[in-house]
C-alpha cells in the first residue's frame, strides 16, 4: 500500500493505492479530513455490446454508519437511492463519459461508497475526485488520461468575493453554488445555482460568471497538472480492448449521402420528433433493402449520413433544419389557470416543446422530510419540483414506469432555478411539470412553465425566470451558437448548454460538452446569445402573467399571528387535546413555534381561519374571555350543535365556548354515522358532566335514538 497526500484550496486528499477494491480495475481509498470514499472502476472485458453505445453506469453511495447512524426505515438497511445521491452520481457520470473514447462497449461500473463523514466535507467535490483518481490509476486503455488527470472544484461568493471550495459554513452564507470539473485547459461539466440572502435572489450576472469560470480553469489546470504528477506511478498498465468501428465502405456512404439527401433533408425537418423518427425509419429500410445490408448497418449508414447533413448545412449554409435564424426562438405560446381545481396551472408550449406545470400551495407538515449525512434528524424541503417526462410526448407506447436518473435531473435543475426568486421560503410549495410534447428544452420550458405557476397561485417572487436551451456546433476554425435547441441539434451538436434567469442574470445553469473542451470566447458569446433569448421569452412571459385570473375560491388561506411563547403549551393541551380541538372542531391546520410563539393557521376559507385564530386568541387571552367558573356540574341547558366530529358533537354553551358531547353519550353503536342521527336536529338539551378550565364534557339529558 502507498499513499499521496495533496494539499489545495480547502482540501486536504490523501488518496492510497493498491490497498482496497484491488480485485477492480482500478480501486482507492480517498481521504479529506475525517471523511473516508472507497472508489472502484470495474469493467467486463469478455462482454462488449458490439454496437457504437457506451454502457457506463455510476453509482454513489452514503452509508448510514458513515455519520454513526441507523438506515431510517423498518429494514434498517441501505436501499433505494436518495435524490441526493442520485444528483451527485449523474455529476460524476456526466464529468466521466466523455473521458472514454467512441467505440468503447464494454459493460463500465464505477462504484463510490461514502464509508466515514465528518460532516465538513464536500462529499460529492470527494466523490468526483475520487472517481477520476480510480478512473486514472486503471488499466482501461484511455487517451484521454494518458497526461491529463480530471479536477473538479465548487465556487462560493461572499461579499462579491469568490471562494474556492468553501466549507459548509461558507457555503451558508454564500450568494451563488458553481461547481465545475475538467482536465487541463478543457472544461468537462458545469452546474450553477444562484442562493437567495438577505440581498435577495443574487442571479449572477454573465460578467461574474465568466470570471468565476476563469478561477475555475485555473485551478483545475493546477489540480490536474498535481494530480497526474502524483497518480502517474501508480497506473496500471493498459488492458488491450479492442474498440468498436463502424464497417464504413466510405464510396458507398458518399453514394448513399448523395442519392437519400432529400429524403434526409425532408425527415429533419418534419415538426414533430415522432414523425422524424418514423421517417428515417422508412429511409433506413429503404436504404437496407437498396444495397442488400443488414439493418444495423443500414442504419449506421444513415444516422451518419444525417449527423453530416444536419451539420454541414449549419456551418456551410447557416441554414438550420426547421428553417430558423442562429438566435431565432421557437413561437411561444402560453395559457395560464386551465386546471379549475388546482392553485396554479400553465400550459406553456415552445415550438414542438410542450409542459403543463401545476402548483400546490401546502403546510408545513407537506414539507419533505429528508435524511442527509450532515444532520442525525431528518431535515425539511419546503419547495419542490417534480418533472415527469411522459412516454406519449415522443410518440411511444409505454407504460409509466418509476423516476428515472434524468428526471430527477431536469426536476433539480429546474428547481435550482426559481428557488433563489422565491420570497416567503418557509412555505411548502409543490410544481409538478408534465411534458406532453417534446423537441428539445422541456427542462427550460418547464423553468418558463414553474415560474409562471408560482404566480397564478400567488405565490410572491423577485422576479420571472425564464430558460433557454443553447447549442454549439464546430468544425475546426468553424462554429455555429444555435439558441433554443430542438432534439435534432441536441443529438447532433457538440454542446448541451441550459441557462435560466431573470432579467437581472442568470439563476442557474448547466453545462455538458461533447468536445474535448470550449473556448472563452465561444463560451462568453453563447452566454450574451442565450441573455437576448431570455429577455426575449421574459417579454411574452411578463404578458401572460398581467393576463392571470387567480382561483381564489380554492387557494388555501393562511395567517400567522404571535402569542406569548409560555401559552403555546395551553394551545397544545395535555396529550395534544387543545390543539387536536382546534383542528376538528374548525377544520384547519395549525403550526406552533414553542420558541417564538408565532402560530400559523391554515384554511381552506377564511371564516374557519377567523375562527380558529379567535379561539386561540380567546385561550391565550387575546380575545372576548369566558368565564369557564360559572358552568358547574350537573348545570342543565339547550345548546346548538356547533359541529360534528366522528367522535362526538360540539354544542354551544350559554355563556360562550363550546362543550363536546361524546359520540359514546349519543349512541352504543361505534359504527353508526352521527350525521345520520342528528340529522335535522339544529339543537341538543345537554348536562355538564365535568369542567376543567376550558373543556367541558357534556352528556345527554334525554336519548334522540
Amino acid at each position: 500500500m502507498t499513499s499521496v497526500k495533496i494539499e489545495l484550496a480547502n482540501l486536504s486528499e490523501e488518496y492510497r493505492f493498491d490497498y482496497v477494491g484491488r480485485g477492480a480495475n482500478g480501486g482507492i481509498l480517498y481521504q479529506n479530513g475525517g471523511s473516508v470514499l472507497l472508489a472502484s472502476v470495474c469493467t467486463q472485458e469478455d462482454k462488449p455490446v458490439g454496437e457504437d453505445f457506451l454502457p457506463l453506469s455510476v453509482q454513489y453511495i452514503e452509508k448510514a454508519y458513515a455519520k454513526s447512524k441507523f438506515p431510517s426505515g423498518f429494514i434498517k438497511r441501505e436501499g433505494k437511492p436518495s435524490e441526493s445521491e442520485i444528483l451527485t452520481s449523474r455529476l460524476i457520470d456526466r464529468t466521466l463519459r466523455p473521458l472514454f473514447p467512441k467505440g468503447y462497449g464494454y459493460n463500465t461500473a464505477i462504484i463510490v461508497l461514502v464509508l466515514s463523514y465528518d460532516g465538513k466535507s464536500d462529499l460529492a467535490l470527494n466523490a468526483l475526485n475520487a472517481a477520476a483518481c480510480a478512473l486514472y490509476v486503471s488499466d482501461l486503455p484511455l487517451e484521454s488520461l494518458k497526461d491529463n488527470a480530471v479536477a473538479g472544484v465548487r465556487i462560493g461568493r461572499i461579499d462579491d468575493n469568490f471562494v474556492l471550495n468553501p466549507t459548509p459554513l461558507e457555503l451558508m452564507q454564500s450568494e451563488c453554488d458553481i461547481f465545475i470539473s475538467g482536465r487541463g485547459e478543457e472544461l468537462l461539466m458545469i452546474e450553477m445555482k444562484s442562493l437567495r440572502t438577505a440581498k435577495g435572489a443574487n442571479e449572477l450576472s454573465e460578467e461574474a460568471f465568466l470570471e468565476a469560470i476563469q478561477l475555475a480553469k485555473s485551478y483545475i489546470s493546477h489540480a490536474s497538472k498535481h494530480y497526474n504528477q502524483h497518480f502517474k506511478p501508480h497506473k496500471k498498465p493498459p488492458l488491450s480492448l479492442p474498440l468498436y468501428e463502424q464497417n464504413f465502405d466510405q464510396s458507398l456512404y458518399e453514394e448513399i449521402y448523395a442519392r437519400y439527401a432529400p429524403q434526409l433533408k425532408e425527415s429533419i425537418t418534419f415538426m414533430a420528433k415522432s414523425e422524424s423518427a418514423k421517417s428515417l425509419s422508412k429511409l433506413i429500410a429503404q436504404v437496407a433493402e437498396d444495397y442488400s445490408l443488414e439493418h444495423t448497418q443500414a442504419q449506421d449508414y444513415v444516422f451518419a449520413a444525417k449527423r453530416h447533413y444536419v451539420r454541414s448545412m449549419i456551418l456551410d449554409s447557416a441554414i438550420r433544419a426547421d428553417g430558423r435564424g442562429f438566435k431565432e426562438v421557437r413561437p411561444i405560446s402560453i395559457e395560464t389557470n386551465i386546471l379549475p381545481f388546482v392553485h396554479g396551472s400553465v400550459l406553456f408550449t415552445r415550438g414542438q416543446t410542450q409542459a403543463l406545470v401545476s402548483a400546490t400551495l401546502g403546510v408545513e407538515n407537506d414539507a419533505q422530510s429528508y435524511e442527509s449525512p450532515a444532520s442525525k434528524t431528518p431535515l425539511k424541503r419546503h419547495f419542490l419540483f417534480h418533472y415527469n417526462f411522459l412516454p406519449f410526448s415522443v410518440g411511444e407506447a409505454a407504460l409509466i414506469g418509476s423516476v428515472g436518473r434524468r428526471e430527477l435531473g431536469h426536476g433539480n435543475l429546474a428547481r435550482s432555478a426559481l428557488h433563489s426568486n422565491i420570497q416567503e421560503q418557509t412555505q411548502s410549495i409543490r410544481l409538478v411539470s408534465e411534458i406532453l410534447e417534446s423537441n428539445g428544452s422541456s427542462s427550460m420550458a418547464s423553468v418558463c412553465g414553474g415560474s409562471l405557476a408560482l404566480c397564478a397561485c400567488g405565490v410572491e417572487v423577485d422576479s420571472l425566470v425564464a430558460g433557454v436551451a443553447m447549442g454549439l456546433v464546430t468544425s475546426g476554425e468553424k462554429y455555429a451558437i444555435l439558441t433554443d435547441i430542438s432534439g435534432l441539434e441536441d443529438h447532433d451538436g457538440d454542446m448541451d448548454f441550459k441557462v435560466a434567469g431573470s432579467y437581472k442574470g442568470i439563476s442557474a445553469m448547466q453545462m455538458d460538452i461533447k468536445l474535448g473542451g470550449i473556448t472563452e470566447t465561444i463560451l462568453k458569446e453563447a452566454l450574451l446569445q442565450a441573455k437576448e433569448a431570455r429577455a426575449h421569452i421574459l417579454e411574452i412571459m411578463e404578458k401572460a402573467r398581467a393576463n392571470i385570473k387567480l382561483n381564489v375560491d380554492i387557494l388555501p388561506k393562511s395567517e400567522s399571528f404571535m402569542i406569548p411563547p409560555n401559552k403555546v403549551v395551553e394551545v397544545i393541551g395535555a396529550g395534544g387535546r387543545v390543539i387536536k380541538d382546534i383542528i376538528e372542531r374548525f377544520n384547519v391546520s395549525v403550526d406552533l413555534a414553542r420558541d417564538s410563539g408565532m402560530v400559523s393557521i391554515h384554511a381552506d376559507n377564511m371564516d374557519n381561519l377567523q375562527k380558529a385564530k379567535a379561539f386561540i386568541m380567546q385561550l391565550v387571552g387575546g380575545g372576548q374571555s369566558v368565564d369557564w367558573d360559572s358552568y358547574i356540574v350537573g348545570e342543565h341547558f339547550i345548546g346548538k350543535i356547533k359541529k360534528i366530529t366522528d367522535f362526538g358533537v360540539f354544542v354551544e354553551l350559554p355563556r360562550g365556548g363550546d362543550g363536546l358531547l361524546h359520540i359514546s353519550k349519543i349512541t352504543k353503536d361505534r359504527q353508526a354515522r352521527l350525521n345520520d342521527i342528528l340529522e335535522g336536529i339544529e339543537e341538543l338539551e345537554c348536562e355538564i358532566l365535568s369542567q376543567h378550565k376550558n373543556k367541558v364534557e357534556l352528556g345527554l339529558i334525554q336519548s334522540i335514538i
